[in-house]
This record gives C-alpha cells, structure tokens and sequence, in this order.
C-alpha cells in the first residue's frame, strides 16, 4: 500500500496539456487518412478531395460554468461556439457538430429545452447541422460535450506547427474581457449571497459580460483569408490565454516570439475595468481565458492584406527559438512570458 501510495502522480503536477501528452504519447497513427491527430485544435482526416476536421470539448458544470449566473440558452450557445472556434482555427469551415450531456434529475424536460434552444440558435447562425448524440444520468450537476466536423482545402489547412522567424503575429479582436466578465460575475454572486434582497450590479460591463456568456467565434476571419489568398503560417484560437497559446505556437513551432505591449488589443471597457479591480489589463489579455479569438501567424509577404483586414491586431514577430517568449514593453524592456492561463484541474 505504501509502495502504490509513493507511486500516485497528481493531474495538477502536469497540467491539462502535460497530461495529455502523458496519456497519448503511446498513440500510434495506424490509418494512412489521419494526417494529424492529438496535438492541434482538431484532428486532420483526409477523406479525398479535402480534409475532414474534428474537433471536441467537455463543458462540467461546477468547473467551466456556474448556473447561477449562467442562462441554458447561452450555455448551449457557447458550448457549440467553443467547438466551432477549433474548427475555425485549422482555417476550416465547421459543418456539423453531435451533443452529449448527463444531467441530473433536477433537470427538467423545459430546462433541457431552454440549453437546446441555444444550441439550435448557434447551428442556426453558424449554418451548421446537429447530427446526433447522446444522453445519460449524472449523480450531480450538467455535463455537456460538443464535437464538431469541419471542412478545409488542402492546401488551405493551418496548423499550430507552421510558424517561422520572420512572421508576423497577429490576433483577432480583443483580449481580456471574459476573464473581467466572469470577475464582474463571481463578485455579484458573492454579494447576493451575502445579501439576497439586493439586484446585481451589472450596468457598464455588458461588453465583458456578453463576452463569456455568449462568446463567437471568428468565421470572418476565415472569409477574409480565403478572399485574399491567405494561409496564416500558424494558428490557434485563444481559449487558454494569450501567453499560453503562444507556448503551444513555439512549442509546435520550434520558435520563439517577441511581443509589443503596446500592441495587444483590449476593449476600453475592459481596460477600466481592470483598473477598477486593482489589475494590469495586460494581466488579463495574457493570462485570462474563454476570449475566442484567433492567434495566428503570417508570413511577410501577406503582411499588407493583413493591415486591411477588419478587427485585427499585429501584435509581434517570429523570433529564433533561442529568444524565447518576451513582451516587450513601451519602454523598450523585455519580459519573459511565462504560461499562467486558466486551468481545468482544481486544486
């Protein structure tokens, strides 16, 4: 009994990522169709003229949602944006997605209806076909995972791996304003409980608040690319953190990246907010979560049509991978990044 004891590793001392590379790295692709398996934003299947993509997600209530703050209709919105946004960030087009869920018997049949409305609605936007699924019983809470299928050329395919020195990194949108949505919402939450009779203080953070609630993903990206004749070299949709995606890109890569401060995009409202929580608002577009946005990478040549390209940010540069991961501040300093972004396992 000691020896097994002595012998017992915790999730936590390898992270989500750690694990999964601990769990697969005995994975041997076996079917000459599978072009890339476990380590991207989705599986690359090739199915004759174009490659399929699949891509999957768990959503766990208690560890990536709150039902107190959190309507099912946004939930079963947001957990098939999640899934799509991987779809997107192999520079595809998501095409269909299946849901599962387990739920506990304090879900009633017009709850479930309420979390499948949102579901329908984001099918419905995002032109994608709900084609199966699975339901089960849970001894406590809502489990809800979402895979999606896509489509891409094959010669439009990007993958986490393609980023060299000399391209420019870029990102779509803004940074930082889910995390100060989810902070806005945990400090209401503990207020209401503390004092039940009072409303939730929630006006002038409608921006952060949408942005982890009900979250899109950036298939305009994806349009503006294919007008323009544009692979990005690189690319990964930011759920984990800016910092943290970024040690995916170098890590996939083989490079590394030199970040301008100056340059992140964050949304105003954000920034004040942050200010208002005693936090740098480049603390929150490094290290929070859940934007969805898209990080990617670009080759100089494309660099003009990127510099036309609506709701984008050219953030830095590839860099040799003996430079490390460093922002670079107004002033001129350099600061090594280190990967702080949300993680799934609790303490």
């Amino acid at each position: 009994m000691e020896n097994e004891e002595q012998k017992r590793t915790n999730v936590n001392d390898l992270g989500e990522f750690g694990l999964i590379d601990h769990l697969t790295f005995e994975a041997i692709i076996k079917q000459p169709s599978t072009i890339m398996g476990v380590g991207d934003d989705a599986a690359v299947i090739d199915t004759g003229d174009f490659f399929t993509l699949v891509s999957t997600d768990m959503l766990v209530e208690g560890i990536h949602f709150d039902l107190m703050y959190t309507p099912l209709k946004h939930l079963g919105y947001k957990a098939v944006i999640v899934n799509l946004s991987d779809i997107y960030a192999m520079n595809g087009v998501p095409t269909q997605i299946t849901v599962s869920i387990a739920m506990s018997n304090r879900f009633s049949v017009e709850a479930l209806e309420e979390l499948y409305s949102g579901i329908h609605l984001a099918c419905d936007l995002y032109n994608v076909d709900l084609v199966g699924g699975d339901t089960t019983s849970s001894q406590k809470g809502l489990i809800i995972s979402v895979t999606a299928l896509g489509q891409v050329d094959k010669a439009s395919v990007s993958y986490r791996r393609g980023a060299k020195e000399g391209d420019i990194v870029c990102v779509t949108g803004s940074l930082g304003g889910s995390y100060l949505g989810l902070q806005v919402l945990e400090r209401e939450k503990q207020i209401y409980r503390e004092h039940p009779e009072l409303q939730p203080e929630l006006t002038g953070h409608e921006y952060m608040i949408g942005r982890l609630l009900k979250p899109e993903a950036r298939r305009d990206a994806i349009a503006y690319f294919e007008s323009n004749n544009i692979v990005p070299t690189s690319m990964i949709d930011v759920s984990d953190g800016l910092s943290s995606e970024l040690f995916h890109l170098a890590k996939q890569s083989g490079v590394g990246f030199v970040i301008e401060e100056d340059m992140v995009p964050i949304h105003i409202d954000a920034k004040k907010l942050a200010i208002d929580f005693g936090i740098d608002p480049i603390t929150c577009a490094l290290h929070g979560g859940e934007d969805y946005e898209l990080l990617f990478t670009i080759a100089e040549k494309d660099l003009e049509a990127i510099r036309m390209m609506p709701d984008v940010a050219i953030i830095g540069e590839v860099v040799n991978r003996t430079g490390g991961l460093h922002l670079k501040t107004s002033s001129g300093n350099l600061h090594a990044l280190t990967a702080q972004g949300w993680t799934h396992f609790g303490q």
